[in-house]
């Protein structure tokens, strides 16, 4: 959507207004967004509905589920799935008019996908127990298998939208649209390594799931945790085109250059990170 990047551009390159806060550009920015592509904005904004139902119910519910409070799981997907549907809608909505009806039928599925996703996680917290890798009972494992018929349904419509962004060039400077392609492509390699920890029923290697972590992340401080390249993989999609985008304004004549290298090297700490989890080691090691 060519409207789109020429807004958040201009808004950004002109001069500074001591009225023009934060607040205003993002509230502008979903407003563009929600125009573009309603069918991935509505379901953030339920999940940011959903969110706030998670956040009032945390201190009131003292149960623990894998070594963390009940609603922290949820709160964290409800924050992901947010920046993953924003996000989304964002980039596709720069792709031109001859690729909209593609990008309608990705952003259903994707709609689809990741509101039955959200909807068995908090199901399963009401509950009192996990959602993923949960195979204690017929429901546990029925809900299990659903939201993973769901998540590869999400990837395989994210590989339909890598491939539209290479065959028809998103609106923007040439930095940005590789921005674009390298962060789907990345999010794409950060869902595989969400299959192996399907594959292995378990995120932790060296210990089992649970047990000392970082603080509002739970990530494993006692053995390796799979879910940090996860983690990592999954957000290169806010990162690379973000970094893309931020070389261009800033570093215009090395702006492709930088978002290759910012692109590699991200995929290297990635690497780093995983190698490390597949090892047991930590990435923060417990006193």
């Amino acid at each position: 959507m060519e409207t789109t990047f020429t807004i958040s551009k201009a808004s950004s390159s002109a001069p500074a207004q001591p009225s023009f806060s934060f607040g205003k550009r993002l509230r502008e920015m979903l407003i563009v967004l929600h125009r573009a592509n309603p069918v991935l904005s509505w379901p953030a904004w339920i999940h940011v509905g959903l969110l706030g139902a998670a956040v009032l119910l945390l201190p009131f519910d003292h149960r623990i589920i894998t070594g963390v409070a009940a609603w922290i799981k949820p709160i964290k997907f409800a924050v992901s799935n947010i920046l993953y549907l924003w996000t989304l809608g964002w980039l596709l909505a720069d792709l031109p008019a001859a690729a909209q009806r593609a990008v309608q039928r990705i952003s259903w599925g994707v709609a689809v996908a990741i509101m039955v996703e959200i909807i068995i996680i908090y199901a399963q917290a009401l509950r009192g127990t996990t959602s993923h890798y949960n195979i204690s009972t017929p429901l546990n494992i029925i809900l299990f298998n659903l939201m993973g018929i769901f998540i590869m349904l999400n990837t395989a419509l994210i590989i339909w939208a890598l491939v539209l962004v290479f065959r028809h060039r998103p609106h923007g400077p040439a930095a940005y649209v590789w921005g674009v392609r390298l962060g789907i492509l990345f999010f794409l390699i950060g869902s595989l390594l969400g299959g192996i920890m399907i594959h292995q029923a378990s995120h932790t290697v060296g210990a089992a799931d649970g047990g000392p972590g970082l603080l509002g992340l739970g990530w494993s401080t006692r053995a390796g945790d799979l879910r940090i390249a996860h983690f990592l993989g999954l957000h290169a999609l806010q990162f690379v085109p973000l970094a893309g985008w931020l070389l261009s304004r800033y570093l215009p004549r090395r702006a492709v250059l930088g978002t290759w290298a910012f692109a590699l090297s991200y995929a290297a700490l990635t690497g780093a990170i995983f190698w490390e989890a597949m090892h047991g080691i930590p990435l923060v090691a417990a006193p």
